[in-house]
This record gives C-alpha cells, sequence and structure tokens, in this order.
C-alpha cells in the first residue's frame, strides 16, 4: 500500500524523501522481499549491496513504484522527482544517434542549453555531438547520468552505474556521484557490488538478502557478522580507499555539518 503525506510530523521534515515500512514483496510464490524498513532522505547516498538474487532489483523498482509490495506501506514526498540510471540499456546500433539527440528524446527536457548543463554536471559536454554508440563504458555511464539529471531530480536512483567501466573509470564515477550529490542535495540510492568503492563512497550501506541483514555506517557494516558471512572479510580493501569529509556525529549519531545543520539518518563514510 502507498500513501500520501497527510502527516504534520511528516511536512515538517521535508528531507525525508520516501520511506519503506515493513515491506514485503512476493514474485509468484517466491518471497523476494521480507518485511524491510528503509528511509531515504534528501543529501545522503545509501549504498544496497547483497548477494545475487537477494532482491536489490526488486527493491529499486518498489522504490520506483513499478512494483507495488504485497504487505507493509510505502510513503512518497509528493511531487518528488525521481531519476534513474538502469543496469542495462540496449540501444538499436543501426540507429544513428548522437548524444545530443539521446538526451533531447529522452522525455525530460529537449532545450539545448538544459541537455549542455546536465552534461557539464557529469563533466561530459565534450561529447555533445559524438555518436551514442562509439562510446566508451564510461562515457556512457555519464551521458546516462546527465540523462537522470534533466529531470532535476530530489532523488537519483543508480542500479550498477559502474558496471563496464574499468578500475579507474570506476573510482572517477563514483567521485563523480558525490560531487553529484554535494551539488544538488539531492539524494542517492545506489546498488553496487563493487565492495571496496563503496565503502568509501556513501553515506549509509545496506547489507539485503530478501531482507536487511545489517545497515549504517560502512565501516560498521563491515565488521557486522551478518555482512562477513556474506561477503567475507574486506577490510584490506576498505584501508585503500577513504575520503575526507566536512562534518561529525552528534550524540546521536546523526551528521552535523560545519554550519551546524544535522540531517536525521545520513551516515559519514570511514
Amino acid at each position: 500500500m502507498t500513501k500520501q503525506n497527510t502527516s504534520t510530523a511528516k511536512e515538517t521534515q521535508p528531507s525525508c524523501l520516501i520511506e519503506l515500512s515493513s515491506i514485503s514483496v512476493k514474485l509468484g510464490s517466491k518471497q523476494v522481499l521480507s518485511n524491510l524498513d528503509l528511509q531515504l532522505y534528501q543529501n545522503e547516498i545509501v549504498t544496497v549491496i547483497g548477494p545475487n538474487g537477494a532482491g536489490k532489483s526488486t527493491l529499486v523498482k518498489t522504490v520506483l513504484g513499478l512494483i507495488k509490495p504485497d504487505e507493509g506501506e510505502l510513503f512518497r514526498q509528493p511531487g518528488l522527482s525521481i531519476g534513474y540510471v538502469p543496469q542495462k540499456l540496449h540501444l538499436d546500433q543501426t540507429f544513428p544517434l548522437n548524444v545530443q539527440r539521446f538526451l533531447s528524446i529522452s522525455g525530460h527536457s529537449s532545450k539545448s542549453g538544459d541537455i549542455k548543463a546536465a552534461l557539464s554536471q557529469t563533466r561530459a559536454e565534450h561529447l555533445l555531438t559524438s555518436s551514442i554508440h562509439e562510446l566508451s563504458g564510461g562515457e556512457f555511464q555519464r551521458v546516462l547520468l546527465a540523462r537522470a539529471l534533466l529531470k532535476k531530480p530530489d532523488l537519483l536512483v543508480l542500479d550498477e552505474p559502474v558496471q563496464g567501466v574499468d578500475m579507474n573509470g570506476q573510482s572517477d564515477l563514483y567521485r563523480l556521484i558525490s560531487d553529484i550529490r554535494d551539488q544538488t542535495g539531492c539524494a542517492i540510492l545506489m546498488v553496487s557490488h563493487d565492495l571496496h568503492f563503496v565503502m568509501a563512497s556513501t553515506d549509509k550501506v545496506i547489507c539485503l538478502n530478501q531482507h536487511i541483514c545489517c545497515s549504517g555506517h560502512p565501516e560498521t557494516v563491515s565488521a557486522d557478522p551478518a555482512y562477513l558471512e556474506i561477503f567475507g572479510n574486506a577490510q584490506e580493501s576498505l584501508a585503500l580507499y577513504t575520503h575526507h569529509h566536512d562534518h561529525h556525529h552528534n550524540d546521536s549519531g546523526h551528521i552535523v555539518t560545519d554550519s551546524g545543520t544535522s540531517s536525521p539518518d545520513r551516515q559519514e563514510s570511514p
């Protein structure tokens, strides 16, 4: 069941964009998601990890409204704009299409200025007149990100955003994703298998295997027995990827920026 924002308490917390409460989903006779709770806040990057068949794609489709949960409630902030980058996008190789034309037919905006601005945000403005079929994996992902940004989203949903990109390109893309969050203040829900990069590029990690096995600060999750049972000890990889931040935790564990503002659930990266 999906409910709209009728609560005064909800209206006083506009930073909470989506909330899933006790969500369960069956596909046929198979239980795919069970009793799942999730909140997505403005200016937060949440990354979902889990083995194949864990229900990651089903969770994404539920958030996007493409799958109706069998049980539980889904709150979505009224007027919420969602930009989506799919795991795969197949294009007809025989159809002549450059980047500008591809973005103009996305249905979000055909204005040249908007398209150039979106490409600039993803550092891909030089690709404007390039054939969409001749882009590298990293270039294509930047164009797909620009396509999602044309919606001016409050929430970006990224399903395996670095698939088909080499190691250096993956690192660049994750930094770009973090920069987009910093520049726009949007929330980002990301699905990834790149655990060593994820731990340095996200505020909160959710370890999913039909249900939420563990969640929270990346460093905490990496030491959780449920995480270790699924993925093993990734501490050596984690040590290679760190970043600096401009915030600290208050006594409740919430993030407080240097300006003194607090985010209810936003977690920092190690």
